[in-house]
């Protein structure tokens, strides 16, 4: 059963993956994943596990444009990311590589460590009470490209951009 993650308010992308690591983020032979809040929760890259959930506050991955940052928490296979509000480049990064971002406030339905049932589809998480928290509905278009994995792997098979509607 995926675990959440509750992170505080303003989590910025040097808290996500110190900017002192970016040389090794060019190493083929290094995995990012490794970093992944290494300072701001030491215990984080050891103990994730796929499909675990992060919660935050208000302006999650602030700060610089570091795409390591999302590409940790994707290589760390994290499920999705629930915010009140993300900051927008990590918002698109996270897009990019296929990490569902979610826009609410589930910090005072949720706790660290608490496992849940997590349907991304539906955008539900079933708490352990049985009670089902509903996530806002994203674009058809989001999905589609979570469902692909990213902009790149969806670009490939469908050899175009997602429609937006706009």
């Amino acid at each position: 059963m995926p675990r959440i993650w509750v992170f505080g308010t303003d989590v910025n992308t040097d808290q996500i993956v110190p900017g002192r690591y970016a040389p090794y983020m060019l190493s083929a032979d290094d995995d990012v994943r490794r970093y992944a809040f290494v300072e701001a929760r030491p215990e984080f890259a050891g103990a994730v596990q796929p499909g675990d959930i992060l919660v935050a506050g208000p302006n999650f991955g602030c700060g610089s444009s570091r795409e390591y940052a999302p590409l940790a928490l994707k290589r760390s296979q994290v499920g999705a990311i629930i915010a009140p509000l993300f900051a927008r480049i990590f918002f698109r990064n996270a897009l990019n590589l296929g990490i569902p971002c979610f826009t609410a406030d589930l910090r005072e339905q949720l706790a660290d460590g608490d496992e849940v049932s997590f349907d991304v589809a539906s955008g539900t998480i079933g708490r352990a009470d049985g009670q089902a928290l509903h996530l806002p509905a994203p674009a058809a278009w989001m999905r589609e490209v979570w469902n692909e994995g990213g902009i790149v792997p969806f670009y490939r098979r469908h050899g175009r951009f997602p429609s937006t509607g706009a």
